[in-house]
């Protein structure tokens, strides 16, 4: 017996099939799926939409995306934004550091990025708290990782995003 799509012997285990046919004019139902030639089309009850559209951004836009993954891997503020940016660590040479903080410039007037650190006796990190701000100064998320430790070894993190 011949192979299935799904790559078993015996009959399709689906429900149903998928039918793509080229429409110049676009899907016409809900649930519909095109291909015009050119590009995939689908319609939901809202209209017809490019699947592709809205989850495609430019390679300049998405270095200057203000996400942490951007923004704490890289150690702040990289390739995207503007030069100048500011970093400013407190308490001012201690090995121990409580705040990072990148500001868009030295003159401190709107942040980028800021982690606050907490630390237990031992000296080993019990909270580390990340902040990102949009364009303007607003809040746009905080990332707060709480962390246990057996002696000095990391046990367990938990994270929570806000």
């Amino acid at each position: 017996m011949p192979a299935t799509p799904d790559r078993k012997p015996g009959p399709l285990e689906e429900d149903d099939e998928i039918q793509l046919v080229t429409n110049a004019i676009g899907p016409t139902v809900a649930g519909a799926l095109n291909y015009n030639g050119t590009v995939f089309q689908l319609r939901d009850a809202a209209g017809t939409f490019d699947p592709r559209s809205g989850a495609d951004i430019s390679q300049a836009t998405h270095k200057t995306l203000r996400q942490l993954i951007h923004l704490a891997e890289e150690g702040g503020p990289w390739e995207g934004f503007a030069s100048g940016a500011f970093q400013e660590t407190l308490p001012s040479a201690d090995p121990f550091p409580t705040s990072v903080i990148w500001w868009t410039s030295a003159a401190k007037t709107e942040k980028i990025v800021e982690e606050t650190i907490a630390y237990n006796a031992n000296k080993t990190i019990t909270t580390d708290v990340w902040k990102v701000y949009a364009v303007g100064g607003a809040l746009l998320f905080t990332v707060t990782d709480t962390i246990a430790y057996s002696g000095v070894f990391e046990t367990s993190r938990t994270r929570t995003i806000v």
